[in-house]
């Protein structure tokens, strides 16, 4: 696997990636997808991926015909979060343990 992307001249990949770094500041599901993937594997690597997520959704949308509906960063980092629970709970039933959550 390949650590650097390569170098390409397909003008669909090009408008994808600036789609992705245009969506980096926003206040949606892809902007807080993007500042994760910045915070976990750097800002080129992040691109990249945005753009993926980005052609995989206009792929979707033109192949069912319908709307892309933006659920918002709240909606984003709530199931972000519900995954991380759930991957953690696993972990810990694994190591023979139970977590148990903190009292507000």
């Amino acid at each position: 696997m390949r650590s650097t992307t390569g170098k390409t001249t397909n003008r669909a990949a090009r408008a994808f990636r600036l789609a992705a770094q245009a969506v980096s500041r926003s206040q949606t599901a892809l902007g807080a997808f993007f500042r994760r993937m910045r915070a976990k594997h750097g800002a080129a690597k992040a691109i990249v991926a945005t753009a993926c997520k980005i052609a995989r959704i206009v792929y979707h949308m033109l192949k069912d015909k319908r709307e892309y509906v933006d659920h918002g960063t709240d909606y984003y980092e709530h199931k972000y979060q519900e995954q991380v629970l759930k991957r953690l709970k696993r972990q810990a039933a694994k190591l023979g343990m139970q977590l148990v959550p903190v009292p507000a």
